[in-house]
């Protein structure tokens, strides 16, 4: 299975990818045939250049050091990004023979994909932004030689959670790119990152993966029944992660069911009230499940790395109580995040309740995201212009939107769930 394999409906950036990739090996490879013919004519004592200090790629070549992966939700582009990380590091002796880099199988390749090579750091964030002291650490670390003589890799998932001061010290680390290292930023749109950094990008565009296409991956990749699977995939249109948590996650099937159902609740302003809190409830719900999965295991391991002995009562020795109260701080920033991002799926189910609607109006044949609530769909088209649909589809964007201007999330649910009632 090649690394490209899990791209889904990909093929243009696939295609990409493993052109620069082959670029890639072919100057690694000859960096390292000139080095050795260096040495073999006598001129060991002389030092030879390093693997770090490497020519960067050519004007000419299809590889370059800074890569910019956008699309819309669901699209890969982590994935892509993690898939051009291994192909990097790939060391099959088939690529001698003219295979291309990303075999899959060989060392290279497996620990890229399962994130333990020694030159891949792939960079997620549970938090609301990525700060300049992590960044700081990030431009430290690209500036090491790679352990394995090949590329060092950094893999930004969330590049749009960059804060401003944080952009701009990348923005250095991306004009001065160290030798042999790549940055691999990940983000929903150009706007998302500074001008000046996506300027020194290259740039690979990711569209929404068919749903058919998302269907079989779920089958293949994760044995999926293939109903279910059909299922999942038409309700989440090709949101390839969202899919696989509704196919492996009863609670989140039932959230969204949940979801659906309020646009038949909300005839009067104790109905739209009511399920506002409701609504805000299942997403504080979300983030206290993730408090207690990973909070006390977090919180243990730092007493007992700070020290905090078993035979004192658990207190924390002294000048140690700052590293306790960041982590408490961190926590807090993550349940913040958490809940918002549940409310932000919540919403998403809404706008496609709606979208839905609207091609019943309209009487478009394009097929719909939720037909397992078919009939609530008609009753809203029947009762309804297409005009208030799309003011209805406007309020959820609205909300969206106030939510992520830190507006208190009652009050921003509050005030789409009435104008969703008025219409």
């Amino acid at each position: 299975m090649a690394v490209w394999d899990d791209l889904v409906g990909q093929d243009r950036v696939a295609s990409q990818l493993t052109a620069a990739a082959r670029d890639a090996d072919a100057l690694v490879t000859a960096t390292a045939s000139a080095a050795s013919e260096r040495k073999s004519a006598g001129a060991g004592s002389e030092p030879s250049a390093s693997p770090g200090t490497a020519e960067a790629p050519p004007a000419a070549s299809k590889m370059t050091h800074a890569w910019l992966f956008t699309g819309p939700p669901g699209s890969g582009r982590a994935a892509a990004a993690r898939a051009f990380a291994a192909a990097l590091q790939c060391v099959s002796p088939d690529r001698a023979l003219g295979g291309a880099p990303g075999c899959g199988f060989c060392d290279g390749c497996h620990t890229a994909l399962i994130g333990t090579h020694a030159d891949v750091e792939v960079v997620r964030t549970d938090q609301l932004s990525i700060g300049v002291k992590e960044t700081r650490d990030l431009v430290r670390r690209a500036q090491l030689s790679p352990a394995g003589g090949r590329w060092q890799v950094i893999v930004l998932e969330d590049a749009d959670r960059l804060t401003e001061g944080a952009g701009n010290v990348l923005l250095k680390a991306v004009e001065e790119p160290a030798p042999r290292t790549v940055w691999l930023l990940c983000t929903p749109s150009l706007e998302d990152v500074l001008p000046t950094i996506r300027s020194r990008c290259r740039l690979l565009t990711l569209r929404t993966p068919p749903v058919d296409a998302v269907a079989d991956l779920l089958v293949r990749r994760d044995g999926i029944e293939p109903e279910l699977a059909a299922s999942v995939a038409r309700a989440t249109q090709g949101h390839i992660d969202r899919a696989h948590r509704l196919a492996t996650d009863e609670r989140a099937r039932a959230r969204r069911a949940s979801v659906l159902k309020l646009p038949l609740r909300i005839d009067d302003v104790g109905g739209c009230l009511k399920a506002a809190q409701e609504l805000v409830d299942a997403a504080s719900e979300d983030a206290k499940q993730v408090a207690e999965e990973t909070d006390a295991k977090e919180t243990e391991e730092l007493r007992a790395a700070l020290g905090a002995a078993a035979g004192t009562g658990g207190r924390l020795p002294r000048g140690t109580a700052g590293a306790m109260k960041d982590l408490q701080d961190r926590q807090k920033r993550r349940a913040t995040r958490t809940q918002r991002d549940s409310l932000d799926l919540a919403l998403t189910d809404l706008a496609g309740f709606y979208r839905d609607v609207l091609a019943l109006q309209f009487g478009s044949r394009t097929a719909l995201a939720n037909t397992d609530v078919q009939d609530a769909l008609e009753r809203i088209a029947a009762g309804s212009k297409p005009e208030r649909t799309l003011r209805r589809i406007e309020a959820v964007r609205a909300c969206r939107e106030a939510l992520d201007r830190n507006v208190a999330p009652l009050l921003a649910v509050e005030a789409m769930t009435m104008a969703l009632r008025a219409g």
